[in-house]
C-alpha cells in the first residue's frame, strides 16, 4: 500500500508514518510538503496511491483549493483532512467536496489508524463532535448515533449535499440520476451515501429508502 501525506510538519509526517505502518504488513509513503509539491506528486504516473492525507495549512494552499483540485483530478482515490481545526463548518464543507474523512490533530495516533481503517472499508469518518457528542475527548471511530426523526435533526449530522442526496434517495433514483441531478460524479454520490447510511443506522441501500420515507419532512 502507497500513502501520500502532504504536511509541512516533519514532527507530525513521521509520527503519521510510524501509525501507518499499522495499516499493513507494507507501506510505503510519499511527503509533500507545499500544495505545488502536492500537485506534482498526484502528476506522475508512475505510483497508485491507496490513501491520501492532506493537512489544510500546506505552505501555498489558497483555503481548500487544494483539495478541491485534488478532488476533482483524482475522485478515485480516499483523501482524509488531517487539521489542528474543530471548526464543525469546515468539517461539513470538506465532506461536500467528498473528502472521507477529517481527523482532528488533537485526536490520539490509535484514533487516527481506527479512522483510517474505517474509510480504507470503505465507510466515511465524522468526529464525533460532528454527531453532536457531548465531549470529543475520546473519540472513536465509526460512532453509532440514534436514529433520526425528521430531516430537520439529520441536518445536525449531514452536509446539505447529503440531505439533497437522500432526498433523491428516497425518491428511488439510482446513482446515475441522482449525479446527474446535483452534478456530481457517481462516485461522490457513493461517497455521501456511506455517510447517510451511518446517520440513518442502515446497512444498505434498501434499508436506507425505507428510513428516509418514515423521516417528517422528507
Amino acid at each position: 500500500m502507497h500513502v501520500l501525506i502532504a504536511d509541512d510538519h516533519r514532527l507530525v509526517i513521521e509520527g503519521v508514518k510510524l501509525k501507518m505502518t499499522e495499516l499493513a504488513e507494507s507501506v510505503d509513503f510519499t511527503v509533500a510538503m507545499t500544495a505545488q509539491e502536492l500537485m506534482n506528486v498526484l502528476a506522475k504516473a508512475d505510483v497508485d496511491y491507496g490513501l491520501a492525507l492532506l493537512d489544510l495549512s500546506i505552505p501555498g494552499a489558497n483555503g481548500l483549493s487544494h483539495i478541491e483540485q485534488v478532488r476533482k483530478e483524482h475522485p478515485a482515490l480516499p483523501v482524509v483532512v488531517l487539521s489542528g481545526s474543530e471548526d464543525a463548518d469546515l468539517m461539513r464543507r470538506l465532506l461536500d467536496l467528498g473528502v472521507l474523512g477529517f481527523i482532528p490533530k488533537a485526536y490520539s495516533p490509535d484514533v487516527m489508524l481506527s479512522a483510517v481503517r474505517l474509510v480504507l472499508s470503505g465507510g466515511v469518518y465524522i468526529p464525533p463532535m460532528m454527531l453532536g457528542q457531548v465531549s470529543a475527548a475520546a473519540p472513536v471511530a465509526a460512532p453509532a448515533v440514534a436514529s433520526p426523526e425528521s430531516i430537520d435533526s439529520l441536518r445536525r449530522i449531514l452536509t446539505e449535499r447529503q440531505v439533497d442526496v437522500l432526498r433523491l434517495l428516497s425518491q428511488g433514483k439510482p446513482n446515475k440520476l441522482i449525479a446527474r441531478d446535483l452534478g456530481i460524479s457517481e462516485g461522490t454520490v457513493k461517497i455521501h451515501l456511506a455517510a447517510i447510511y451511518r446517520a440513518l443506522n442502515v446497512r444498505n441501500r434498501t434499508e436506507a429508502v425505507v428510513a428516509s420515507r418514515k423521516l417528517e419532512g422528507i
